[in-house]
């Protein structure tokens, strides 16, 4: 019998943990994480979950712990974001090369300084080079759903990579809708016996060195570390039929379809599209309906996995339309324009005919993306397909 329940985001976050049955969970809370580490907590105390839970004294050691668990054999789980994630990094990095398939919720939060403890993708996208695959979700059955994807994507031999599964801070970690808990004997199907560790086991009666130093200028260093970063480049284009693969399957099993890789919305028939990435896709559909109610012959894409990036697909996606509007929720201050937008670009440049794009940054430090500021995307993009794009990002909420 399908369960129904009404939770947050950051509660339907845990509820996909305890289906997926991690053997060890490590935890630190920040805000607007704490309440997903407390919901995991409560559940292992309740004994939802039967995992070793260790509360260390931050999120360094979180992920140092769950290095070590994943090596012995054990599958995981931890959840963090922003300032939480800038102290993890050093362990964050190595995690991919180690092909370590640990699962982790980014809860999004926007960066410092000024002070800022709100939603916004700053610290998801500042870490988007390092290798871990990132599945972004719209809704709260979407993040209970994908966090049992995720297990399946990291566990796959070909892909072997951590896994970060994004949800909006404030908004989706305190937003509440109903969710359909999977059956566990499904979900015991589904992700079938872990596979964390075909590649090394850490035995106390074969000692063996992790992660022992390598390159130099010559001899077989340099030459094996080039293997490592390939071996991951490998993995993560992997990923994309893996990821699609996990996506059908699930559906077939729960009758729940999300597109694995990009979302196209009312786009077969449009003449222009704007680009959303998690949980402001909503408001942006609702947006998209009421112009279309109006005569605009507008649609909308929403890219889902944005690492690895789905090129072939929002190739697809964007070939269908004459104008784009890129909306993020983070800074490229290299570019002065959105994270999303610059890899939209890379795409464009592939098209035989070029069409023009708008970069659009909202939703910073908390702020919402209402309908009408999407209505203005959307006439603003309108404009660029007619021949006047703006010269520069519009800031959206200033």
């Amino acid at each position: 019998m399908i369960e129904k329940i009404v939770c947050d985001g950051n509660e339907a976050a845990a509820w996909g943990v305890s289906k997926a049955k991690p053997d060890m969970v490590a935890v630190y809370p920040i805000t607007p994480q704490s309440s997903l580490a407390e919901y995991v907590a409560q559940f292992v105390a309740d004994g939802v979950i039967e995992a070793d839970l260790m509360d260390v004294e931050g999120e360094h050691s979180v992920l140092s712990v769950l290095q070590g668990a994943c090596l012995a054999g054990a599958r995981t789980y931890t959840a963090t974001c922003g300032q939480g994630l800038a102290f993890m990094f050093e362990p964050y990095f190595r995690t991919p090369p180690l092909r370590l398939p640990i699962v982790m919720s980014l809860v999004t939060r926007d960066g410092i300084t000024p002070q800022c403890v709100w939603g916004g993708q700053q610290d998801a996208m500042t870490v988007k080079e390092v290798g871990w695959i990132q599945m972004y979700c719209e809704t709260n059955q979407e993040i209970l759903d994908t966090i049992i994807m995720a297990y399946r994507v990291a566990e796959d031999r070909n892909v072997m990579l951590p896994v970060n599964v994004c949800h909006d801070g404030n908004y989706q970690s305190y937003g509440v809708e109903q969710v359909l808990l999977p059956d566990q004997e499904m979900v015991n199907g589904f992700l079938g016996e872990k596979n964390t560790n075909w590649h090394v086991a850490l035995d106390p009666d074969k000692p063996m060195g992790v992660d022992p130093l390598t390159g130099g200028a010559g001899g077989v260093g340099p030459s094996r570390f080039v293997r490592y970063r390939k071996g991951t480049c490998n993995g993560m284009q992997n990923a994309l039929d893996v990821i699609s693969a996990a996506h059908d399957e699930w559906a077939a099993l729960t009758g729940r379809q999300y597109a694995p890789l990009v979302e196209e919305y009312l786009l077969d028939d449009a003449d222009y599209a704007i680009i959303t990435i998690g949980g402001m896709t909503g408001a942006g559909k609702d947006a998209v309906d009421e112009m279309r109610l109006a005569g605009e012959n507008v649609g909308l894409i929403k890219i889902k996995t944005f690492r690895p990036f789905p090129q072939a697909a929002l190739l697809d996606a964007v070939s269908k339309v004459g104008a784009v509007g890129v909306i993020d929720r983070a800074v490229n201050f290299g570019w002065g324009c959105g994270p999303v937008y610059q890899e939209v670009l890379g795409v464009l440049y592939r098209m035989e005919k070029k069409i023009p794009a708008v970069s659009f940054i909202g939703g910073l430090a908390g702020a919402d993306i209402t309908i009408n500021d999407f209505k203005n995307v959307i006439t603003t993009t309108k404009r660029a397909l007619n021949g006047d794009p703006p010269k520069s990002t519009i800031w959206i909420n200033e």
